[in-house]
């Protein structure tokens, strides 16, 4: 008899004493009649050093989408048979989402803002409770540095009363991300699905007028941290630099959505991306590079806790998470 079935039958034979002490209490809670309420996760962080900088990993839930649709210059089989053999589902697909914030002394810097306020039983929108968590104080974060805008990067910047979410942070955006989305005449020449973007970014950025600052891909953002042109996904799109030292990382905020599939297949293009051709082109150039240089990169949309390193795989690449440690 297999192990999972015997387990099955002591639990059937024996009902509450075979549960762990955990679900066990937690069922014994329930009212009758009513299904227990599931045990909670531990808190979702996880730190690495980089030098002398303290890089934290805050996850802000998932969410899903059918999978069809997903890649649009592949057939959905061909997606489905990745899927698979990956072990992820094939008629849908869970896109996490967790921020980089990076830590040197007094100063804190965090990679885009999050999904921001989500509604209550919505899976997403876990940041600030993380945040809390590893005891990151919004008020502290002294700059938010942004990779591009798309809602789930930059919905955060604002708290339940539409005021900065980060009272205290000046907010640096890429030159080229800022003209395309706050000039009105492009949105002729953006994708219909992408439209709303336009005034989304007016409302997120509206509470931080005085307090954005334009860089060119490229540049220094801060000391420490430095911008690389990686556009296609969006118009702007950045990828950034941590180094102290000999020691780096790479932040590659959307290079890649989900990296089992994109990391894999680097040419597939997904529905997120404005300009695909440009994407896929960025996408195999900033992978090629970390491979190459063997750089410690974290994603946006990587699995929790979303930092690891990129290695070739035939004509692509795959992602290797970093070993867990319980030293920073």
């Amino acid at each position: 008899m297999m192990p999972s079935r015997r387990l099955a039958l002591i639990a059937t034979a024996s009902g509450m004493a075979a549960l762990p002490a955990l679900l066990r209490g937690a069922a014994a809670q329930a009212p009758a009649g009513t299904p227990a309420a599931a045990p909670a996760q531990a808190p979702g962080f996880y730190r690495f050093r980089v030098g002398g900088a303290v890089v934290t990993m805050v996850h802000d839930g998932f969410f899903a989408r059918p999978l069809e649709g997903f890649v649009r210059n592949a057939p959905l089989a061909e997606v489905q048979a990745l899927a698979q053999e990956h072990f992820l589902p094939t008629d849908r697909t869970a896109i996490p989402f967790t921020i980089t914030f990076v830590q040197r002394g007094d100063t804190i810097a965090v990679f885009d803002a999050g999904n921001g306020v989500t509604a209550p039983n919505a899976t997403n929108g876990r940041m600030i409770a993380n945040m809390a968590a590893a005891g990151i104080d919004p008020a502290r974060v002294t700059h938010v540095i942004h990779s591009h805008f798309h809602g789930d990067h930059i919905n955060g910047l604002l708290d339940a009363q539409n005021n900065r979410a980060f009272p205290n942070a000046e907010v640096h955006v890429p030159a080229p991300e800022w003209a395309w989305w706050t000039d009105e005449g492009n949105q002729t020449r953006t994708p219909e699905g992408q439209r709303p973007t336009f005034a989304n970014v007016a409302r997120r950025f509206a509470p931080y007028r005085d307090r954005v600052k334009t860089f060119q891909p490229g540049s220094e953002v801060i000391p420490g941290i430095t911008s690389i042109a990686a556009f296609g996904h969006t118009p702007g799109h950045t990828v950034f630099r941590i180094a102290d030292g000999a020691e780096q990382a790479m932040f590659l905020a959307d290079t890649t959505n989900r990296p089992e599939i994109m990391m894999a297949r680097p040419d597939w293009q997904i529905v997120f991306d404005l300009d695909g051709d440009a994407a896929a082109a960025t996408r195999r150039r900033i992978l090629d590079m970390v491979a190459t240089d063997r750089i410690r990169v974290t994603g946006y949309h990587y699995p929790f806790p979303a930092n690891g390193h990129v290695a070739r795989a035939g004509n692509g690449f795959r992602f290797v998470p970093a070993e867990w440690s319980s030293a920073v």
